[in-house]
């Protein structure tokens, strides 16, 4: 049931990146149609949590290496080019942000570049949701396609569709976020999305190879999950379309949220156990016992860190943008004495001990890894581990030693209390 439990993962982790980073993308695409003096402030409401949301898609990688290989092995060569188009747009994406924030008033360059680089990572981004939806081309476990084989008319259609919701959620973000768009001119551009959205939705439905009706049992608890997926969807869809342009301005982006969820929860159900199509399932592409035990204890208990640093994030940018006040820095902190000759540290006995210590304790927490969770230690045995951990310590307690001597150590103290 592990692997059942490292599945869950993967699917929470997507979720969460595609209902946070979506509007973080469409937001970036919206800013390409949107006049100069808009564009900045666009930057600055996607700047507050970006790197935060685009983490959830580095879980999902890490749990779906370590819990599902089978998967990794049969649709990584099938996506090389695309994913790695999607990797460049982000750091691309990332570049242009941070450096339009930082320029200190609008850049046209910094700003296409971050508009640009977040249509062409949703794009990347839909062209290999494709080629995993149409089932790579395998043979016990092993690619046998082509580098070309995600370039389908069915790849094209999810980009396309991936480009719609992303942008129906920027819309959706940019109400609740800003205070320039009028009602009306958010009103027509929020329904013209969910239209594309939603027509959307029912051609990638229908075209979809593994929603072969004959081979989906309407009575299983899965058409019911399905079908309910599938109402939900459709009451929240209602709801963005009435929401759009009306208070309270948080809705449209809750039902959009709502929408995103329950169509992946759809697709679940219309897939699972199967996780690449045509049949590999859950259990096959699973990782050992062992694997999974560390896989969910580690990652499960990352997860929560990373949800509080996005509630954190939400709730210290809550409310409507607005352009902060520049304030001019404080003078900086002048020593008025001289240096003092380095001296040796009273408690230099209880340091070195201290980390001693601790270099003890990661020698203790390695072998307990390798013992409770590999199993085997042929590669690296006690004897290595020490001669890695004392290696490791001699070099800490000799660089410190250097550096105390040559006065990195010594605080202005009077410095810091006026700091």
């Amino acid at each position: 049931m592990l692997e059942y439990a490292s599945y869950a993962l993967v699917l929470f982790s997507l979720a969460m990146y595609v209902v946070l980073d979506g509007y973080d993308l469409g937001v970036g695409m919206l800013s390409l149609a949107a006049r100069p003096e808009r564009r900045r402030e666009y930057g600055e409401i996607v700047a507050t949590a970006w790197d935060a949301n685009e983490s959830w898609i580095i879980l999902a990688g890490v749990v779906l290496w370590a819990g599902l290989p089978g998967v990794y092995a049969v649709v990584l060569p099938a996506v090389y080019l695309p994913l790695t188009g999607m990797l460049i747009a982000v750091i691309l994406r990332g570049l242009g942000l941070e450096m339009h924030s930082a320029a200190g008033g609008y850049r046209r360059g910094w700003a296409l570049l971050f508009g640009g680089a977040s249509l062409a990572a949703a794009v990347c981004q839909g062209l290999v949701l494709g080629a995993v939806l149409t089932g790579p081309h395998q043979r016990d476990g092993v690619f046998q396609g082509g580098a070309f084989d995600w370039l389908s008319r069915y790849g094209v259609l999810c980009a396309l569709g991936l480009v719609a919701v992303y942008l129906l959620a920027g819309a959706a973000w940019l109400q609740d976020k800003t205070a320039g768009w009028s009602r009306p001119e958010v009103r027509r551009t929020g329904r013209a999305l969910l239209v594309a959205t939603a027509v959307m939705a029912v051609v990638l439905s229908l075209l979809l190879p593994g929603a072969d009706p004959q081979r989906f049992d309407v009575h299983s608890s899965r058409a019911v999950l399905f079908w309910l997926t599938v109402g939900a969807a459709a009451v929240a869809g209602g709801v963005a379309w009435y929401g759009f342009g009306r208070r309270p301005d948080w809705r449209p982006f809750a039902a959009v949220a709502t929408m995103t969820v329950c169509g992946l929860l759809g697709l679940v159900a219309l897939t699972a156990p199967v996780v690449v199509p045509p049949a590999l399932t859950v259990h096959q592409a699973a990782s050992p016992h062992s694997s999974q035990l560390f896989l969910v204890l580690g990652v499960g208990l990352c997860m929560p860190l990373v949800l509080a640093y996005n509630l954190y994030a939400w709730r210290s940018f809550r409310g409507k943008y607005t352009d902060p006040v520049e304030r001019p820095l404080p003078p900086l902190p002048v020593r008025t004495h001289p240096l003092t000759a380095p001296t040796v540290s009273e408690g230099g006995a209880r340091t070195v001990a201290r980390r001693i210590m601790l270099v003890v304790l990661g020698i203790l927490a390695t072998a307990l890894s390798q013992d409770v969770f590999g199993g085997v230690a042929d590669w690296i045995g006690p004897v290595g581990i020490t001669v890695l951990g004392g290696t490791a310590m001699a070099a800490w307690i000799a660089g410190d030693r250097r550096d105390r001597r040559a006065g990195y150590f010594d605080a202005d103290a009077e410095a810091e209390s006026t700091s």
